[in-house]
């Protein structure tokens, strides 16, 4: 199947699914993960009429956007992030779907001196373990809180990925819930960033405004060895 084939299939199952959850395909946002691949790939995309894409690492998604600075695309930073690596995460990023400290968040609040205003979220963690990504739902509203008072940067909502060992539509749920509760603090806080390839149908279930979907529309990762 070629690119253009699995990025219609991709399109056409999302609608399929907002369309039953009784949503307009037209909010959700699809993000084109393409990890590992080369710039070429996103300029491909592109001539396909993808405007979004996102990364998990600071290295490749600036190296990406330096290759194809001519193409008209919003960069979605989605990778766990380092505070040593916040200046060059905030430089190469429109969006960083990530914060899930406040560390982070001072970091990318210190590197924006050039008067400019950062979109982020506040991912959450779905698990049990605290060793993943993300803030526990207890401390999201916090986390948010904090964000709101740093002029830098622009909270739009939560970002979760759903665990493996969980049903998704049950853990979305949560992320729900939690992104609820956000809103009531900042009502402009209206992202939901959640589903991938597996899950999108339930977080699309569950009110997701944007999705993250890498190798069903890519293709396989290329062998990096």
């Amino acid at each position: 199947m070629t690119l253009a084939a699995r990025l219609s299939a991709i399109d056409e199952q999302i609608a399929d699914a907002a369309r039953r959850s009784e949503r307009d395909p037209g909010e959700i946002t699809r993000i084109v993960v393409t990890k590992f691949h080369p710039a070429e790939l996103v300029r491909e995309l592109h001539q396909l009429g993808v405007t979004d894409v996102g990364e998990n690492r600071q290295q490749e998604l600036t190296a990406k956007r330096e290759a194809v600075p001519d193409l008209d695309l919003r960069w979605h930073f989605i990778g766990q992030a380092q505070s040593n690596k916040a200046g060059a995460i905030r430089r190469a990023s429109d969006f960083v779907h990530s914060v899930d400290r406040v560390r982070i968040a001072d970091g990318l609040h210190r590197a924006g001196g050039d008067g400019s205003v950062l979109d982020v979220l506040v991912q959450v963690n779905l698990t049990d373990d605290a060793a993943r990504g993300g803030t526990a739902a207890a401390e999201a509203e916090r986390l948010a809180e904090h964000i709101l008072g740093l002029d830098s940067l622009r909270l739009r909502g939560v970002m979760a990925v759903a665990p493996l060992d969980e049903e998704p539509a049950a853990a979305f749920a949560r992320l729900r819930s939690v992104a609820d509760g956000i809103r009531a603090l900042a009502p402009d806080a209206t992202w939901i960033s959640a589903g991938m390839t597996g899950d999108f149908v339930e977080a699309i279930d569950a009110g997701a405004t944007h999705l993250r979907i890498g190798s069903a529309i890519t293709g396989p990762r290329p062998d990096r060895g």
